[in-house]
């Protein structure tokens, strides 16, 4: 077995902070071309379509690249076609080289729904396929409503419940957004041919998904939700072959996982303090002797002032909420599926990171009827002091300025409460100077 590297969770800390761009934040360059330079580091980004303070994945690449625009996403997306949208943790955004290792979901679908919906549905089903080769990009919409049917976990119109199977099956692909609505297009006209003619053994997609996880959060160990690892082994036999020899749940992970230890794709660490052995991704061992360094010699994150960002409800380093806890001593719960009556915070909040710490939560909220962001809570963590750092109440400030600028928006709106009344005066003056 490969000898495990020791290192603090300061350590830990510092060298997630580095390896996730935010050492600074929003220090890559403001470029349509720095979207995929995160993405290929991270490996997918979730999208959620939820827009209260901006759509999660614009979030992620909010607080790492300076001045993003989510146009960018938008463009490679539905227009140059670099990334392309299909379910790795979650519905996520992938690179398009990267398709034929992520096509393992869109097979395994076809098997699903060719057994069930595509079968109750075969007239329907034809009926949308004809009417895209014939008439071009279609949305649920464009066609008369059909009978609910059951789907997933509520019913659903039978339009847009064989789309959405198309779609997970491969068969379509998503042409564009508008807003939240989706028009499909045949996955043929999207991609090229030689992209979709390519084909991988089960067991290396299984195995690339697996490493996906890794690359994202960039220090999981081998257990946590269930969520972190659906999709990266067999969850369901089929009668095609798709497990590649791979076990099922659990045991198919820990296989998969050895092989990429063996291969040498990841390296095992353990951290002082927390249970279990953690992995990096190989590439990545200089940025943690970079962290070791920094932190022997007292510099900041990226030898530069610590600044702060805001982090998405599903960013990557947030995925894994008990190391959170253990590492960071955070608890995050995202209230959004939690009833009022119930937030111990609020409904669309996110965490602060401070240089290489996570000290507090903020809810911002764009409000583009209003004309601004507003801030509807902003919370410390216990021990906390605002003004023990002159650094952090001017990187709040900035942090909140590009949230507006992301936004739209002419102003920004601060809560009245005891929290932020010590440091509301100098924020509202940065902010009303920023936004001159």
């Amino acid at each position: 077995m490969t000898e495990a590297l020791t290192i603090s969770r300061a350590v830990a800390r510092r060298f997630l902070a580095i390896r996730h761009f935010l050492a600074p934040p929003r220090s890559v360059p403001a470029r349509q071309a720095s979207v995929m330079t995160v993405i290929e580091r991270l490996g997918s980004l979730q999208f959620d379509p939820l827009e209260v303070a901006g759509r999660n994945h614009d979030l992620v690449l909010l607080a790492r690249i300076d001045g993003y625009r989510r146009a960018w996403t938008d463009a490679l997306l539905y227009e140059t076609r670099e990334l392309f949208e299909a379910y790795n943790k979650g519905l996520s955004i992938l690179p398009a080289t990267e398709l034929p290792y992520h096509r393992i979901s869109w097979d395994r679908s076809r098997v699903r729904h060719d057994g069930a919906a595509f079968d109750e549905h075969a007239p329907l089903v034809e009926e949308l396929l004809e009417r895209i080769r014939t008439n071009g990009p279609l949305a649920a919409g464009d066609v008369g409503p059909r009978a609910a049917i059951d789907w997933y976990w509520r019913p659903t119109n039978q339009v847009r419940a064989i789309l959405e199977a198309l779609a997970e099956a491969g068969i379509l692909g998503l042409a564009r957004r508008d807003g939240n609505r989706r028009i499909y297009d045949l996955a043929e006209r999207l991609f090229p041919n030689e992209l979709l003619a390519e084909r991988r053994p089960p067991r290396d997609q299984f195995r690339h998904k697996l490493l996906s996880r890794y690359r994202g959060h960039g220090l999981l160990g081998v257990s946590g939700s269930a969520e972190l690892w659906m999709g990266t082994s067999p969850g369901i036999r089929t009668t095609l072959g798709l497990e590649g020899g791979v076990s099922f749940g659990a045991v198919g992970r820990g296989e998969l996982l050895s092989e990429l230890v063996e291969a040498g794709d990841l390296l095992p660490v353990e951290i002082d303090g927390i249970r279990g052995r953690r992995f990096i991704v190989k590439d990545e061992q200089k940025m943690l002797t970079t962290a070791q360094g920094e932190l022997e010699r007292g510099a900041d994150p990226g030898g530069a002032d610590p600044g702060v960002a805001f982090l998405a409800p599903l960013d990557p380093l947030v995925w894994d909420r008990d190391f959170l806890r253990r590492c960071y001593d955070f608890d995050y719960v995202w209230e959004v599926y939690v009833p009022a009556a119930k937030r111990r915070w609020g409904y669309y909040v996110l965490p602060i990171l401070f240089g290489d710490r996570l000290v507090g939560r903020i809810e911002p909220r764009i409000d583009r009827a209003g004309n601004a962001l507003r801030i509807i809570g902003l919370w410390w963590e216990q021990g906390f002091d605002p003004l023990a750092d002159e650094r952090f109440v001017p990187g709040l400030a900035a942090a909140i300025e590009a949230h507006r600028r992301f936004g739209g928006v002419r102003r920004v709106s601060l809560p009245r409460t005891a929290r932020v009344r010590p440091i509301a005066a100098e924020l509202r003056e940065r902010l009303a100077l920023s936004a001159r």
